[in-house]
């Protein structure tokens, strides 16, 4: 006589428990990450801020602006320490110009708890391959050594080189990496037809490829006080993984991602995840508009507008999708991975 109630019960709790195990994290737009108190995060939930409604910033920020307001983010994300915007000479209708190689960043930041101890997560599990390919499965990736680079030489990359090493050298590499994004959806298409407008100009591919490397900071190399600066959480950081693009085909000039682990100040027995984002455009390439807007099925395809999402070309979960949509998604997976 009791079997079914009993039954039904159970139904119950295995449905109850099953929804909470599918609950995906949560993104939240919030005016700044590193003032919100830690104690208010709450489970599931990822706050975030990519400036996109600061009027003063805009959705992107110029290089020099932010290195005057933000040197701890100048410092921890560009694509080392001392990199500055390259200055250039080159000969323009017989005559020899030299300039700043303007650059722009978009920047998002996000934080999110994770119920678990600091110590007990091994970022070295995830310095592989499936686990990038588990951020993103639209980008493909091959293992490369140094000698295997194809971009770095170009024009576009040459200010990209390390002073200080080689990159996918040191002992802090764990992971050296060329990936390959086939741009989705009507974005082909539109770069088949702008290419028609190039004349002599280098064509567009309908493919992002780049080269990065993976590197898992120990105890030597952990810059304790930027880091807590960088994540405002006075907490102490017991790792960090950053993934460092130094070599891109176009679109982009550099890339960085850097992912830090800190113990919770409020409950020892967890931990407060800080995820940073550095995407670094030329100023050139921005503002470039005219030769679109003249071409009505390309007016859409400003460039400025296809990076941020604010466009009809816009499709997929990937780059494709606009910057600001790539980059909450490979946070958002990277906060299910740890949970996980």
């Amino acid at each position: 006589m009791f079997k079914r109630p009993l039954a039904i019960a159970l139904f119950g709790l295995v449905a109850a428990t099953s929804g909470v195990a599918a609950q995906e994290f949560q993104i939240v737009k919030v005016p700044s990450v590193t003032a919100a108190p830690v104690k208010d995060l709450k489970p599931k939930t990822i706050i975030f801020n990519d400036h996109r409604d600061d009027e003063s910033a805009g959705s992107f920020v110029k290089f020099e602006d932010w290195g005057r307001a933000a040197p701890t983010q100048k410092q921890l994300l560009s694509i080392y320490p001392t990199f500055n915007e390259a200055t250039v000479t080159r000969n323009v209708d017989g005559v020899s110009k030299t300039y700043k190689d303007k650059l722009q960043l978009y920047i998002a930041e996000a934080r999110f708890p994770l119920d678990k101890p600091a110590a007990s997560i091994d970022l070295s599990k995830y310095t592989t391959i499936g686990f990038m390919e588990k951020l993103d499965p639209q980008i493909k990736h091959e293992v490369i050594k140094a000698s295997d680079f194809r971009y770095s030489k170009d024009e576009r990359n040459v200010n990209n080189k390390n002073p200080d090493r080689e990159w996918c050298e040191g002992k802090a590499v764990t992971l050296c990496l060329r990936s390959k994004y086939m741009l989705e959806g009507k974005i082909p298409m539109g770069i088949a037809l702008a290419n028609k407008l190039r004349d002599g100009d280098k064509h567009l591919a309908n493919f992002v490829e780049f080269e990065s490397e993976l590197r898992l900071l120990g105890p030597t190399e952990i810059d304790e006080l930027s880091l807590r600066k960088l994540t405002g959480v006075d907490a102490p950081v017991t790792a960090v993984l950053e993934q460092n693009i130094f070599a891109i085909n176009q679109i982009m000039r550099f890339g960085k991602f850097i992912t830090v682990i800190q113990q919770n100040p409020v409950n020892p027995n967890g931990t407060i995840i800080s995820a940073t984002v550095a995407l670094a455009v030329s100023s050139s390439t921005l503002e470039m508009k005219k030769g679109y807007e003249s071409v009505p099925v390309l007016r859409n395809l400003v460039p400025s507008q296809v990076l941020m999402g604010n466009s009809s070309f816009n499709t997929g979960t990937s780059i494709s999708s606009g910057l600001p949509n790539y980059a909450r998604n490979r946070i958002k997976a990277i906060a299910e991975i740890l949970e996980r």
